[in-house]
């Protein structure tokens, strides 16, 4: 708030008398009254009463400033009224869902290195259609399934092999295990089963192996399309 009244002329003011600022969209001068002034000094109401008319105040939310991403750092511009609702920025929605993925508070039925690799894959594929954790297809989940290419990837983690939970636990997790194989073999799925047993925490750089597989198997899949249809 830039005043344009001195500490004497404020102490001398009683409530209700007119003090100069300056609007902060127009830089015009205009009057507030001591109450009101006071009121924005402490916190009690929100600094839009800074400004000289609503439309001054409509066009200050409107303009746009210059912001940096919370998980690229890449600066860009955006709207005021789009900086003061939103806490973080993001330059793109492959950003936002990457850091958001990385920082849940919450817990969730998907992993880190679950939701990371869909934020990789939408990015590397973004023409071709991916679904996570569906169930449509063979009415059990499959983590990625890619229906064009009749491909599916199970991400298993531990508990798919050890009695973490339990040996009756595991034994549930292995026969719904080896009826989603049979599911998908049933109708021609491919389904393609990787061991994420030894991360035992999640960090980008050892999440990686298991992008560079599912990647591979999806362009090798790809090229094969290609030429089946070429020939």
């Amino acid at each position: 708030m830039k005043t344009l009244f001195t500490e004497q002329e404020y102490l001398n003011a009683k409530w209700y008398d007119l003090l100069n600022l300056e609007c902060q969209f127009c830089k015009k001068s205009f009057g507030l009254d001591k109450k009101t002034i006071r009121r924005v000094l402490n916190g009690s109401i929100h600094k839009k009463a800074l400004f000289c008319s609503n439309k001054c105040k409509h066009n200050n939310l409107f303009t746009s400033m210059e912001v940096s991403c919370k998980n690229c750092h890449k600066h860009f511009f955006k709207r005021k009224c789009e900086i003061i609702k939103f806490q973080n920025h993001f330059c793109s929605h492959s950003c936002s869902a990457t850091y958001n993925n990385l920082h849940k508070k919450t817990g969730t039925r998907r992993s880190k290195l679950e939701s990371w690799i869909e934020t990789k894959l939408n990015i590397l594929y973004p023409n071709l259609k991916i679904l996570y954790n569906n169930k449509t297809e063979i009415n059990s989940e499959l983590d990625i399934y890619i229906k064009s290419l009749n491909l599916a990837f199970e991400l298993n983690e531990i508990y798919h092999y050890e009695p973490i939970h339990g040996q009756e636990k595991l034994s549930k997790v292995k026969n719904n295990d080896s009826n989603k194989f049979n599911q998908c073999y049933s109708k021609n799925i491919s389904l393609c089963i990787i061991d994420t047993s030894s991360l035992s925490y999640f960090k980008e750089k050892n999440a990686q192996k298991y992008l560079d597989i599912v990647v591979n198997i999806i362009n090798k899949t790809l090229s094969q399309t290609t030429l089946s249809v070429s020939d």
